[in-house]
């Protein structure tokens, strides 16, 4: 029943602030429905009524709103990209860099954002600010354990220096984990403070309507100091970069004009 759903969203938004109207309906609904069933319920009233009184039902219900798949060097060409030719231009013009993960789910994508930047900078120099609006996800980032699969594609010589293996497991270490401070924060609704030299937002807009993601990178480019950049995912393409006041620097990365 669309009301049903509509009255959800509502409530969600009052009691949460976060507004499940701007992301895409059909799959927003698909997922929160088989949920719902899941946990045997049999309408949105009945599940937020449950919600309401049940902590940990409420942090299951952010973790499937929120998707959170993560892995170190994620399209790891576009990795190499950012290492040998933006940070370069970025670094030569300031020797010290503002940098952003935004919506950074379990904290694969700032760690590797760091060992990136160590490449070009001493650690000491590194601060990277990684929000994200699921307090689990934050959580799980500020222990820093990840298993084997998500390091797939991660250099060897990156994990050897960075990581210590416990089995299957391996544990970022404190030298990288100290170059980033983790801050809860709802990307569609919250100030983002500024100016970035750099802000590395990927593979989460797809999930949001055509109106929030324009909002989200009018607010991307009010952030970003002129010459920033903006770094999206491999599904993220932006095709009209001068609406918001951007020029493409390379496949996936803009440039603020």
């Amino acid at each position: 029943m669309p009301q049903d759903y509509e009255q959800f969203i509502s409530k969600i938004y009052q009691k949460t602030g976060i507004n499940l109207a701007l992301y895409k309906e059909a799959q927003m609904k698909r997922r929160l429905t088989s949920l719902y069933q899941k946990k045997g319920y049999s309408s949105f009233k009945e599940f937020f009524q449950a919600l309401d009184k049940d902590k940990q039902l409420m942090n299951e219900f952010l973790d499937r709103m929120t998707i959170n798949v993560s892995e170190f060097y994620r399209n790891a060409k576009r990795w190499e990209v950012l290492d040998q030719s933006i940070l370069p231009e970025l670094l030569s013009k300031n020797s010290t860099l503002k940098t952003w993960s935004a919506a950074c789910s379990t904290g694969e994508e700032p760690y590797t954002l760091s060992m990136v930047l160590s490449k070009h900078i001493p650690l000491s120099k590194i601060q990277i600010l990684a929000t994200d609006i699921d307090e689990n996800v934050l959580a799980k980032a500020k222990r820093g354990v990840y298993s084997e699969r998500s390091l797939n594609e991660a250099p060897k010589e990156m994990v050897k220096k960075f990581f210590q293996q416990d089995g299957s497991y391996y544990t970022v270490g404190d030298e990288i984990k100290k170059t980033v401070t983790f801050k809860k924060q709802n990307l569609l609704a919250d100030h983002f403070g500024g100016p970035f030299d750099l802000i590395v937002c990927r593979n989460v807009l797809i999930y949001f309507t055509e109106e929030a993601k324009e909002s989200i990178y009018q607010k991307f480019s009010a952030a970003l100091r002129p010459g920033g950049i903006l770094f999206v995912g491999s599904t993220e393409q932006i095709f009209n970069p001068g609406t918001y006041n951007f020029e493409t620097a390379d496949t996936f990365f803009y440039r603020k004009k």
